[in-house]
């Protein structure tokens, strides 16, 4: 069990491929180790819509009581509504069962204190598995029941258990956070901003549909002339159109392709728990990230001139140009959610984004949201009077970028000690904020190996030449492969 403790605690949360790694066992001792570490009185969870994140949650519950916390189950919410809740509710933390866009075989758990704040590697993730290894379980995981099919747990119930319902019931309830936390939401924008707007909406048969079906009655409740076109729209543990994940090429069709046939505004994409949101312009074209940080920092130095915003360091040239031209002051951050939630709360900024589609809001306890994001920027469509692509294709063109690109290699450290040698001879500027971003006149690059997966990731943006991007790609790459 120690082993399997170990291999399932990441840099900043809790994932695991199930029966290896996750099971009711591990979750138990996990949440009881989180309450007792955090010494907590009451605490919030909620869970994804895959099939063995319910099992999962209650074990974890039974673990948390056991410790002597209180347990408020929200039932399947999205992670930021575990964020909301653990804001909202005054509570002593939250744990959101989820395995976002990983495969079907495994499944994980997002921590966070009071007040949201974040709990990764460096905040108290590391003492929790230490707790963790060293718990005793009421759970017998070789008496586990597992389904390939459906891919779903049966936590056998014990006579300590929450399953049994016979013990502890008096600290358990469950709750519906959804109504306070859609007319959070709504304090983002200003509903009479709004011109009539046809927006395609794809859960992914994730989290998200029932946040949306909310929204929408609350636009209809206040007269937004908003028509929502939903794709993939019911939860579906099974993810019968695939695991929601649209940073990957090939699952963005379905949206684009909404879109065009709709003659609709804009197309948003969310992943399985929905703290991340992918937007396409009324063409049907994916918009990266990136460029929609510059966006949303403007759209709040308009209403708040002088305000701090955090970005993170792998493209950066755009968002610099853009919040300083809105009078605001561009603070860099080292890449990760709870990096940028840490250094947003040391400088109090309003807004922090990551090209990765992470959006933070220091009115959202500084925590990323997939919701907030599209309701600004179709408020921004709606003032601005222009489309999407009119908001974007300017900055695209000044900044051209490549985009994310990943690459398997056997030594990361090696790999960056060629690449500093071969563009020493250009004096460039170094940055080891992340990796090593190298800047020049006219491109930069930087290029780091991911905190959650073994790949090296390569950044490249130019100065209005999309060609010289490509070139300095290949180039960059050439010395990869060698």
């Amino acid at each position: 069990m120690s082993q399997n403790l170990l291999s399932c605690f990441k840099a900043y949360d809790i994932r695991g491929k199930l029966e290896d790694e996750l099971d009711p066992d591990v979750a138990y001792r996990i949440g009881h180790a989180y309450a007792k570490h955090l010494n907590a009185k009451r605490v919030v969870v909620g869970g994804d819509i895959r099939h063995t994140s319910e099992p999962l949650k209650l074990a974890l519950a039974q673990g948390i009581m056991d410790a002597g916390a209180e347990v408020i189950d929200i039932g399947m919410v999205g992670t930021e509504e575990i964020y909301f809740a653990s804001f909202y509710l005054d509570v002593d933390g939250g744990i959101e069962v989820t395995a976002s866009h990983n495969p079907m075989d495994y499944n994980g758990m997002k921590l966070v204190g009071r007040g949201a704040l974040p709990i990764s590697g460096d905040s108290g993730l590391k003492d929790i598995r230490e707790l963790a290894e060293h718990t005793e379980s009421p759970f017998n995981a070789s008496k586990l029941v597992v389904s390939s099919a459906a891919n779903t747990l049966e936590a056998p119930a014990s006579e300590n258990s929450v399953f049994s319902g016979t013990h502890n019931i008096h600290k358990y309830t469950k709750l519906s956070i959804l109504e306070p936390y859609v007319q959070h939401l709504m304090t983002y924008i200003e509903p009479t901003n709004f011109t009539t707007l046809k927006l395609v909406v794809n859960a992914g048969n994730g989290a998200a549909g029932h946040v949306i079906d909310a929204i929408e009655t609350q636009f209809k409740s206040a007269n937004v002339p908003v028509e929502f076109i939903k794709v993939h729209h019911e939860a579906d543990g099974d993810f019968p159109n695939g695991i929601p994940n649209p940073l990957i090429p090939e699952n963005r069709a379905v949206t684009a392709d909404a879109v065009i046939a709709n003659k609709a505004d804009m197309g948003i994409a969310w992943d399985g728990d929905f703290d991340r949101c992918f937007l396409f312009d009324e063409n049907g074209r994916f918009i990266e990230g990136y460029y929609i940080v510059g966006l949303l920092a403007e759209a709040f130095l308009l209403k708040s001139p002088g305000e701090k915003i955090i970005h993170d360091p792998r493209l950066t040239w755009n968002t610099i140009d853009q919040v300083e031209a809105a009078g605001g002051k561009p603070i860099q951050s080292k890449t990760g959610h709870a990096f940028i939630k840490e250094r947003m709360r040391l400088e109090n900024a309003v807004y922090g984004g990551e090209m990765s589609a992470h959006h933070y809001f220091r009115d959202f306890a500084y925590c990323d949201s997939g919701m907030i994001p599209w309701l600004l920027v179709a408020e921004l469509i709606s003032v601005a009077e222009k489309p999407l692509s009119e908001l974007v294709n300017e900055r695209m063109a000044k900044y051209p970028c490549s985009g994310e690109i990943n690459y398997r290699v056997a030594d990361v450290s090696i790999v960056l000690d060629k690449i500093l040698k071969h563009f020493a001879i250009e004096n460039p500027v170094i940055d080891r904020t992340d990796g090593i971003s190298l800047e020049f006149e006219q491109w930069r690059f930087n290029l780091r190996s991911s905190n959650t997966e073994p790949l090296l990731r390569l950044n490249v943006e130019t100065r209005a030449d999309e060609t010289l991007m490509k070139v300095k790609v290949a180039e960059i790459e050439k010395i990869i492969h060698s």
